[in-house]
């Protein structure tokens, strides 16, 4: 994603009012939507090189095979993983909180059927049906929650994934909570894991890891620093 080294990047924790919600801890995403509306098709031009992305969304298609229904999570602009996987036969979803996103990648993938909505509400009774996916893609969207709210979000694609679905995961590797960053001209709130940790959260969620890769990864930005890309390939247990 490309929030970069930010636990040495001087961040400072956000001092703002959350709401409660029922289903799990505090929800606040003041200006996270809005953020990446401005960005917009800037995201992509920043990075531009996404191999671990590529990589694990190569793995996600060749497991599943065309027909499977798979879930892009936090999809953005829709490149490159909605357009990866609805080209390999998938059919597709994705999902994002902001609108610009979406209306890029409506653009970018028309093949694919693109869905607003925050990640919280992907619970049951949400707008997707459970165990209705065969495999989800969730790169760096789950960084932009607070820690607390991260096993609540793995707890909703466990309940999406059909038995032995799979999911792809990516964070960026960083010992950080709800941190408000700099980030291509806007602020965003990021959290983080060290992989030990990560590893942990995931497992506790029901999900067993059959692989990590790891990439040390230098956005073509200078406003976004380096940082190490951390991906899971897992499967519900």
């Amino acid at each position: 994603m490309g929030t970069g080294d930010y636990e040495h990047a001087g961040v400072r924790r956000a001092d703002r009012g959350a709401v409660p919600h029922a289903d799990g801890p505090r929800r606040d995403r003041a200006g996270q939507a809005e953020a990446f509306d401005a960005i917009g098709d800037r995201y992509d031009e920043a990075f531009p090189h996404k191999e671990g992305q590529i990589a694990a969304g190569a793995w996600l298609a060749a497991s599943l095979g065309p027909g499977a229904r798979v879930l892009d999570l936090g999809c953005g602009t829709g490149l490159p993983t909605a357009r990866q996987l609805a080209d390999a036969g998938l059919r597709v979803t994705g999902v994002d909180l902001s609108a610009g996103m979406l209306a890029l990648a409506r653009e970018n993938v028309a093949g694919a059927t693109f869905l607003q909505a925050d990640i919280a509400d992907l619970i049951e009774g949400g707008p997707l049906a459970a165990a209705s996916f065969d495999g989800v893609a969730a790169f760096f969207s789950l960084l932009m929650l607070p820690r607390p709210e991260i096993p609540y979000a793995l707890g909703a694609i466990r309940d999406l994934l059909k038995p032995a679905g799979l999911m792809a995961l990516s964070m960026v590797e960083a010992d950080v909570d709800d941190v408000a960053i700099p980030f291509l001209g806007n602020t965003i709130r990021v959290s983080g894991y060290l992989r030990d940790e990560l590893h942990h959260v995931v497992a506790d969620a029901g999900f067993d890891v059959i692989k990590e890769d790891s990439y040390a990864y230098a956005p073509a930005s200078t406003d976004v620093p380096p940082e190490e890309q951390i991906f899971l390939y897992c499967r519900r247990a």
